[in-house]
């Protein structure tokens, strides 16, 4: 097995770079202006945290509703590029208008139209994975992906922070800072799109068919029926849909959790600068152990890890505390989520791998709505966020249960 990247895989991982920007985007800088958004509106603390948790929700579920639709429908020949190309164009232009907007509701809008399009174009990115490499390489292409993604978003996040912390000393507007950040980090991820669009070409297909709606829905109809004959995919599709959505959820809610506890706005955004920076080289290397020890081992030490990470989060209260709980996402981070999107490109269909990868953006981001709703209720019922936090380590200890299941089954 050669260690040297291909073109292709480096053009995938090219993309993986351009779309990290807008993932750090919304984990960081756009909760804090949707913050002075809602501050300007009157909005209490408790109710900013919510309405920002109920937006990812809801962007979350369209998600998991259009999702495996549009996946399934890209297993068809052609289809893939041409749906990826479309999401890729609604999320940019979303993230871009979002500067144009001084509503909170207007914002949220458009940020549940722009977050919904970034994540169903990473149901047609990762489903590509079984295209553009080998089997065996998979493990090793998901980490690169997720890694140079996290080293990669950082360039065009400090010229954004540079424009948020300091917009006073170039005579802006924090409005004109925001519409400047947002179209900074729309074109970096519009750009080193290109390279993944003119290189890519869909391998593993289906033929196409003259329906391809009802055909599109037929088989969708039928996964279901198959995943009873595969209980390894189901087994690991439920642990997914637990420990990731808790992933997902302090990805999603950081930077709101930190600014709704008043801790200082210049500290949570450098703390989560550090999450990518540890990041990058922890993701690289899972990947690398990947190659001597099981990745399904792998997998469960980071479950673990976030189990732990959860637990932390219920004593959040200092400044000090952000920063370590920020190098402890950073080294799991990156870690589960390519170990997990290369193990299950292995166990599926080669052929069908948008469909399932339809599925598996459910049981994903679209499956996140739990953990931000959950989150957000516990938190305006309570009116403490640090219980709300803690409780995911609940979805984490049912992953990992589940996922011990799948281990023990056989393809």
């Amino acid at each position: 097995m050669t260690s040297k990247t291909t073109s292709l895989e480096k053009k995938w991982i090219l993309y993986d770079v351009g779309n990290s920007a807008f993932t750090l985007l919304v984990s960081t800088i756009m909760p804090i202006y949707f913050n002075f958004l809602a501050d300007n509106a009157h909005i209490s603390e408790t109710n900013y945290l919510a309405f920002w948790g109920y937006a990812t929700s809801l962007a979350t579920i369209i998600t998991a509703i259009l999702g495996p639709i549009l996946g399934t429908a890209s297993d068809f020949k052609g289809w893939k590029k041409k749906l990826f190309m479309i999401a890729l164009l609604i999320g940019a232009l979303g993230c871009i208008l979002l500067g144009f907007t001084s509503s909170w509701l207007w914002f949220l809008c458009l940020f549940v139209i722009a977050k919904s399009a970034y994540s169903l174009s990473l149901v047609f990115y990762d489903s590509m994975l079984t295209d553009i490499t080998a089997p065996e390489r998979m493990d090793n292409v998901s980490a690169k992906g997720y890694a140079w993604g996290y080293i990669g978003s950082c360039i065009p996040f400090v010229g954004s922070l540079i424009l948020v912390l300091f917009y006073e000393q170039f005579h802006l507007t924090m409005e004109t800072a925001m519409s400047l950040c947002f179209l900074l980090i729309a074109l970096w991820w519009l750009l080193l799109s290109v390279p993944l669009i003119l290189g890519y070409h869909q391998t593993y297909y289906l033929e196409k068919e003259n329906h391809y709606v009802k055909a599109s829905f037929l088989r969708l109809k039928n996964i279901f029926v198959d995943l009873k004959k595969n209980p390894k995919v189901l087994f690991f599709l439920i642990a997914f849909f637990f420990y990731i959505d808790g992933v997902y959820t302090i990805i999603d809610m950081a930077t709101a959790y930190g600014t709704a506890l008043g801790l200082d706005t210049t500290g949570l955004l450098l703390a989560l600068l550090l999450t990518q920076i540890v990041a990058f080289p922890a993701a690289l290397i899972f990947g690398k152990l990947s190659s001597s020890i099981e990745n399904t081992k792998l997998i469960k030490i980071c479950i673990f890890a976030y189990f732990l990470i959860a637990l932390y989060g219920i004593t959040l209260q200092q400044q000090y505390q952000f920063w370590i709980l920020a190098v402890g996402v950073g080294i799991f981070q990156g870690a589960i989520q390519s170990l997990s999107r290369s193990y299950y490109a292995k166990i599926i269909p080669a052929n069908r791998s948008g469909e399932y990868f339809g599925l598996y953006d459910i049981c994903g981001k679209g499956a996140s709505f739990m953990g931000t709703t959950l989150v957000s209720f516990i938190s305006q019922v309570t009116g403490m966020m640090n219980i709300g936090v803690g409780s995911l380590a609940i979805m984490f200890f049912i992953g990992f249960v589940f996922f011990k299941k799948t281990e023990k089954l056989h393809l």
